[in-house]
């Protein structure tokens, strides 16, 4: 592929494709560059860095993930909206799984803060949650419950952890049952045995840990 046409936009868009095909973590310029025909050097153009480029692939995909996340939602609530957050989640994982990778990378805050879809992918969690009334602290512990309970599925089922001949994705509905009846009854503080000392801070998006909170 010719070197003319390049971007910054059209590199990080081919490199978050060159991840899902690979793995985020063996994404490199070098490997880019096969990919357009082009020398190493070419790519600095565009990209300050492979540590530049990472991070322009993790906010690329984190915004394609709150896009995704917040048209399930829409015009959901409750139950509904806890499962199709859900499957969408589980979906964009199983079917993006280099993007998915790199939405739970570690960023610096000041690129997350300058991006927008990190701001869009807390709204879609916040608008998820709404109808359970949950509050601080309980909100980010929720929150923080989905996430795990959402990526360690996610990542058990995309090696093939699940060996049991049960269907995947019957327990995969059991289990989004279990967490709607849990986030109905979500304990009060004064019945937890260990409360938290000090208020938690807002509750950062399910699709990333990249806002270093959640």
């Amino acid at each position: 592929m010719a070197r003319a046409g390049l971007t910054a936009d059209r590199v990080t868009e081919a490199a978050a494709d060159l991840a899902d095909e690979v793995g985020f973590e063996n994404v490199t310029l070098s490997a880019l560059a096969r990919r357009f025909g082009v020398r190493d050097a070419s790519l600095y153009a565009h990209v300050k860095s492979l540590r530049d480029l990472r991070e322009r692939v993790a906010v690329l995909a984190t915004g394609e993930f709150a896009d995704r996340l917040g048209a399930a939602v829409a015009g959901r609530s409750g139950r509904d909206a806890l499962v199709a957050f859900a499957g969408a989640y589980r979906e964009f994982a199983l079917e993006r799984p280099g993007r998915y990778a790199a939405t739970q990378v570690r960023l610096d805050p000041a690129v997350t803060a300058a991006s927008p879809a990190y701001a869009r992918a807390v709204g879609v969690v916040y608008a998820m949650l709404r109808a359970y009334g949950l509050e601080e602290p309980d909100l980010t512990d929720a929150v923080r419950l989905l996430r795990s309970a959402f990526h360690g599925y996610a990542a058990l089922e995309a090696i093939g952890g699940f060996g049991h001949p049960r269907e995947v994705r019957a327990s995969w509905e059991r289990g989004l049952d279990a967490l709607h009846t849990l986030l109905e009854n979500w304990p009060s503080q004064s019945q937890s045995q260990s409360p938290s000392p000090s208020p938690s801070p807002p509750p950062s998006s399910l699709p990333s840990a990249g806002a270093g909170r959640g």
